[in-house]
């Protein structure tokens, strides 16, 4: 005799629709947790960026070529916009505290992540991040958004990608301020810091932020692991190995060397304002670097920001509010 529970058809046809269900929720879940988009590209999980230290701002994207594009837009604009430009290996978060400053003085504060940063997209081939890559995704961000009356704010990487983008929609800019970042040319010394970047970065585990982090000197613990925050897992990292390899004295192509020079020569004929603001500690790009670099484009006004380093950012609210007293003073 079979003992073996027999369920009428219309129990049967239940469990199947149950099944079906249930394999599809796993689908989704699995997906999900994957984060598996399209072939060859990763997106951080938005876990990730919960509850982080200082930073509750709402997430904005913008789509380029079927990647998603993370921007932080605080204000209402009435004073004009501020564009504010991250480098290697950070991201919006580094302006966290500006934000609060800027939008009460009136400014649209944007703060984008670019592509293989931050809450962004990020493509697994190394191959793909050339810097004119990048300067091509915030041109389309800055057109996309429609941006005018702009105050970029450019450091280490966002030199290169906010300054190429100036030079080609000179229009869209009011003025600069730019931090301890570079342009390259034909009479540009590289720092031993920025060589010895250029060769050991290739070997730095990007997902371990716990207790220091890679080249990172953030002031808490919390901030360590919201600098790691995006890294997840090895498919997130092609874009902070790229950037320091392709520092233009060792690959001059995915670099941009010429165009970089020749947007350097450009700005000997800026004719808005430009504020520098250099920390006095950083090996990778120094005060005196600074100087001569503001003494290249008119009228600049140089500024040494004591006792900081690379990552001048890091001091928070004063200095965005120094930055407005030097915009004040025009």
């Amino acid at each position: 005799m079979d003992n073996r529970l027999r369920r009428s058809p219309a129990a049967l046809k239940g469990s199947m629709i149950s099944r079906v269900i249930l394999i599809t929720t796993l689908f989704l879940c699995g997906a999900a947790t994957a984060q598996e988009l399209m072939p060859g590209v990763h997106r951080t999980p938005d876990a990730r960026f919960a509850n982080l230290n200082d930073f509750s701002f709402e997430p904005h994207y913008i789509e380029i070529d079927g990647l998603r594009m993370h921007y932080l837009d605080e204000g209402t604009g009435e004073a004009g916009t501020f564009l504010l430009l991250h480098g290697e290996p950070t991201w919006s978060f580094l302006y966290r505290d500006w934000i609060s400053t800027l939008t009460a003085a009136g400014y649209r504060t944007i703060a984008p992540d670019m592509i293989g940063f931050g809450r962004s997209d990020k493509v697994i081939d190394p191959e793909w991040y050339t810097q004119d890559r990048h300067v091509d995704m915030l041109t389309r961000l800055v057109t996309g958004l429609d941006l005018q009356n702009i105050t970029v704010v450019v450091q280490d990487w966002g030199g290169p990608t906010g300054l190429l983008t100036v030079v080609d929609l000179p229009e869209r800019f009011a003025r600069l301020i730019i931090l301890n970042t570079w342009l390259h040319h034909d009479d540009y010394e590289y720092t031993q810091s920025l060589r010895r970047w250029n060769a050991r970065s290739q070997n730095t585990n990007w997902t371990d932020w716990t207790t220091e982090g890679p080249f990172m000197p953030p002031r808490q613990l919390t901030d360590r692991t919201a600098y790691g925050a995006p890294f997840d897992s090895e498919n997130a990292t092609a874009g902070a190995d790229r950037w320091p390899w392709m520092l233009p004295f060792a690959q001059p192509e995915a670099g941009a060397a010429e165009r970089q020079a020749a947007a350097f020569e450009a700005l000997a004929s800026w004719d808005k304002p430009a504020h520098f603001l250099f920390g006095d500690r950083d090996t990778v790009f120094t005060v005196e670097w600074g100087r001569q670099f503001a003494a290249h484009i008119p009228g600049a006004t140089f500024y040494t920001v004591e006792g900081v380093g690379h990552w001048v950012q890091e001091v928070g609210a004063p200095l965005a509010e120094l930055i407005l007293q030097r915009i004040s003073e025009e």
